[in-house]
C-alpha cells in the first residue's frame, strides 16, 4: 500500500513538472512557429501553433542574405564566445588547483578577498574598464570584450569547491612519479574535473553569447557586432515584421542549443557524481 501511494506521488509529481516544462516552453514554441510564418499571421488569434502557410524561406532570406550582415554578427558572436570559454576554463581551473593543492601562507586569505570582489557589480567597474581598454589601444576590438570577460571568479570559486572534493593523494602519487605541477594538472586534475567543466563551459559559452553589455561598451564598427546587437538593428529595420525577428532570434539560439546537447552527458555525470559524494 505503501509502495501504490509513493508511486501515486511520483506519477502526480512528474504530471505537475511536465505541465510547468510545458508552460516555459510555450515562448519558444510561438517564436518557432512565428518564424516559419507570414507577418500578417503571427499575430493571428487564436494561435496557429502550426501555420497553414509557411514563409520559411522569404524569412530564411530576410536574415541572412538581407541587408543587415546576420552571417558577421554570427561568426563574430562564435568567435569571441569560443575563445572566452576556453580561457575562461584556463584561468579559472589552473586559479582553482593553486588554491586547492599548492599549500603556501595565505592561501585561504587570498581566496577570501577573490570572493570579496563577487560583491562588486559589473556596472560599478564599467568607467575603469573602459578607460584601460583605451589605454592598451584595444578599442572596438573583440580583444577588448575576450580580455573583458575571460576572468571569472564565480567560476573559479565553482571549480575550487569541485577540487576540494579531489583527494590529495592523486598529487601525491604523481609527485611521486616525478610529476610537476603542470604535468599534473593537465594529466590528472583536468580528467577528474571534465562534468564541472563542461558546466563551466556551457554557462560561460551562454553567458558570452547573450552579453549585450561588453559588446555595446566596446565595439562602436557595426561590421565587428555580436548577435545581440545584430539583433538591434534587425528591430530597427523590421520593427514590425515579427516573422523576420522571430527567424533571427531562432538562428541566435541554435549555437546554444548544440552546446547544450553535446555536453550535456558530461554534465549529468557530474550531477550523478556529486550525488554519489553526497
Amino acid at each position: 500500500m505503501q509502495q501504490i501511494s509513493k508511486n501515486i506521488s511520483k506519477s502526480i509529481l512528474t504530471l505537475v513538472m511536465g505541465a510547468v516544462s510545458i508552460v516555459f516552453l510555450v515562448p519558444l514554441i510561438w517564436m518557432v512557429s512565428a518564424a516559419f510564418k507570414y507577418e500578417k499571421d503571427v499575430m493571428r488569434f487564436p494561435i496557429q501553433w502550426i501555420p497553414d502557410n509557411i514563409n520559411v524561406i522569404y524569412n530564411f532570406k530576410a536574415v541572412w542574405m538581407g541587408r543587415v550582415p546576420f552571417y558577421d554578427f554570427y561568426f563574430n558572436s562564435l568567435k569571441v564566445a569560443i575563445i572566452t570559454t576556453l580561457l575562461t576554463l584556463i584561468i579559472s581551473s589552473m586559479s582553482a588547483y593553486g588554491l586547492t593543492k599548492l599549500h603556501f601562507r595565505g592561501r585561504n586569505l587570498v581566496f577570501l578577498a577573490l570572493l570579496s570582489f563577487m560583491i562588486i557589480p559589473d556596472q560599478a567597474t564599467l568607467i575603469p574598464r573602459f578607460m584601460i581598454i583605451r589605454w592598451l589601444g584595444l578599442y572596438d576590438t573583440h580583444a577588448a570584450i575576450i580580455l573583458m570577460s575571460m576572468f571569472s571568479i564565480y567560476f573559479t570559486f565553482l571549480l575550487r569547491q569541485f577540487m576540494m572534493d579531489i583527494s590529495d593523494e592523486y598529487i601525491e602519487a604523481a609527485r611521486i612519479d616525478g610529476a610537476g605541477h603542470l604535468r599534473t594538472f593537465a594529466s590528472i586534475m583536468i580528467p577528474l574535473c571534465k562534468p564541472v567543466l563542461a558546466t563551466v563551459a556551457i554557462i560561460k559559452f551562454i553567458w558570452t553569447w547573450n552579453d549585450y553589455q561588453n559588446p555595446l561598451i566596446f565595439l562602436m564598427s557595426k561590421k565587428l557586432y555580436t548577435i545581440p546587437l545584430g539583433i538591434t538593428l534587425f528591430r530597427d529595420d523590421y520593427t514590425n515584421n515579427y516573422a523576420i525577428m522571430m527567424m533571427a532570434a531562432l538562428s541566435a539560439i541554435i549555437p546554444l542549443l548544440v552546446v547544450f546537447i553535446v555536453m550535456q552527458k558530461q554534465v549529468i555525470n557530474g550531477i550523478a557524481l556529486g550525488g554519489v559524494k553526497g
